[in-house]
């Protein structure tokens, strides 16, 4: 029973990260180019209010990108980026999340 859990869990962790590889970040790069670094800064740096998002990893942009598309209020400037994610598609969350994280490495 505990070798089976642990090959289940293993093989999520392991078709999650094949994910993250097989995100476009060329892709990302251009979706942020035009949707996000006008307030975000062009290297991520964040401006103003806006929040940084260098240092943040995939997980934690995708996290944050689906629960803003759900409509659901996270923060402050929700009422911006909700409207933003709105549109993203599951692939766009994912290079936009590929491109960000690798901005931070």
């Amino acid at each position: 029973m505990k070798v089976s859990l642990f090959l289940v869990i293993a093989t999520a962790l392991l078709m999650g990260s094949a994910t993250l590889q097989a995100a476009d970040k060329s892709a990302g790069e251009t979706l942020y180019a035009d949707a996000c670094a006008q307030c975000h800064g062009p290297n991520a740096q964040g401006m103003a209010s806006f929040p940084s998002l260098s240092g943040r990893d995939a997980e934690y942009i995708t996290s944050r990108l689906e629960t803003y598309r759900a409509g659901e209020k996270v923060g402050s400037n929700s009422f911006l980026m909700i409207p933003n994610a709105t549109d993203l598609s599951d692939d766009d969350i994912a290079n936009l999340a590929a491109y960000i994280a690798d901005k931070a490495e």
